[in-house]
């Protein structure tokens, strides 16, 4: 099996690595505190001006039509300095994703470029409500139709960027008399639409750099050219794109997790006990062994997953099993991380308890663990019969 990158790939992981050692990691510790956010949006024009706004977006439109594998490589990159930018940088690439494969040429030329250049500071996925989490298809926000277009109410929770999103994709019921999940249609808004109002911005456990917020729809009229795709073809839409989303989310784990372990690697050279180096110490080198490994078979599932959709095949399941497989291991990295500090990784003058904090979340978003063993499951029985 051939696992050489090309060299745009190899080039894309450079610059986002160098970006993420000069901009990112410094303003990390700032942005945890819940400060720093001009700054954090500064960084988030650079990363438009270098193409990881658009990296699987086609030239013609701005983007960097560099393709998934080189997407994993930049967040993982960026996730490594720091998670909060990671995933704006995330959740923008998947939003100009869905605009791009349904929009319209018009949607798409309207809009992709302002992604990917950065004159919307993100996009906004706005798929979650607090009845509809897990099971999005049990979404109460309504769609009527009224003249020439559509008049949208209700609520979104949980919206990364809302606040500083330039472009919404949002979901709505539109044929409430349809089967569950049949008459889901989904929208394309511009910020400052009338009727639709950010809310309060959630205070997070982690990745307190990125905003997270309600997202109100009162009486939101939109035009019928506002519609992505087809009417009440929006849940089809959903799912399909979650799966792409879910290759970032699996990066950005692999992001955090080397960071944690880079810095307890780092340590366990330098602390000493009982006369020598910890690292000399059997029972932390099999510490280290361990979730080294993991975080290995964590990179390879992200590659397969984002080589497949590359190459225009099935990724799903893949997908899901990068995501799920990382999201935890990066989970076990960040504690062992803290077990190896001891004491010291405890308090906020070490990096690995915000390592921690940023990495929990990664086993709920974009779909929770438990989600995708479901997914998993399903698509391996359906496979065996």
């Amino acid at each position: 099996m051939h696992f050489a990158f090309t060299d745009e790939e190899l080039l894309i992981a450079e610059t986002a690595k160098r970006i993420s050692a000069d901009r990112l990691q410094p303003l990390a510790e700032i942005l945890d505190r819940g400060e720093g956010r001009n700054a954090f949006l500064a960084n988030l024009k650079l990363l438009a001006e270098n193409g990881f706004m658009g990296l699987n977006i086609d030239a013609k439109y701005g983007g960097a039509d560099a393709g998934s594998v080189a997407f994993a490589l930049a967040i993982e990159a960026v996730a490594y300095g720091c998670a909060s930018t990671a995933v704006t940088m995330s959740v923008t690439n998947l939003v100009g994703e869905v605009i791009q494969a349904v929009g319209t040429d018009a949607q798409r030329r309207a809009h992709l470029p302002k992604l990917c250049d950065g004159t919307y500071a993100s996009g906004a996925f706005c798929l979650t409500e607090a009845g509809a989490g897990s099971d999005p298809a049990g979404m109460a926000t309504k769609a009527r139709r009224d003249r020439d277009g559509f008049v949208i109410d209700g609520s979104k929770i949980y919206i990364t960027s809302a606040e500083y999103a330039g472009v919404f994709v949002v979901w709505a019921v539109t044929d409430p008399k349809a089967p569950k999940g049949k008459g889901i249609s989904c929208f394309l808004l511009e910020a400052g639409t009338p009727g639709l109002v950010v809310g309060k911005a959630e205070k997070k456990m982690g990745q307190t750099g990125s905003a997270t917020n309600i997202v109100h729809f009162d009486a939101c009229r939109v035009p019928a050219s506002s519609l992505l795709s087809r009417e009440n073809d929006g849940f089809r839409i959903a799912v399909g794109e979650l799966a792409g989303g879910r290759i970032g989310i699996a990066a950005l784990s692999l992001g955090i997790a080397r960071a944690a372990m880079d810095a307890a690697k780092a340590y366990v050279k330098e602390r000493r006990q009982f006369g020598e180096r910890i690292a000399d110490f059997q029972g932390v080198q099999w510490m280290i062994a361990d979730r080294e490994t993991e975080l290995e078979a964590a990179r390879l599932l992200i590659l397969q997953a984002a080589h497949l959709k590359d190459q225009r095949q099935p990724f799903g399941k893949a997908a899901s099993m990068a995501k799920l497989y990382a999201s935890e291991a990066a989970h076990r990295a960040t504690d062992t991380a803290i077990q190896l500090f001891g004491g010291a990784g405890y308090i906020k003058d070490a990096p690995v308890e915000r390592y921690a904090r940023d990495a929990r979340i990664t086993r709920i978003y974009e779909g929770t663990s438990e989600i995708q063993r479901l997914i998993i499951a399903r698509e391996v029985l359906r496979e065996n019969a």
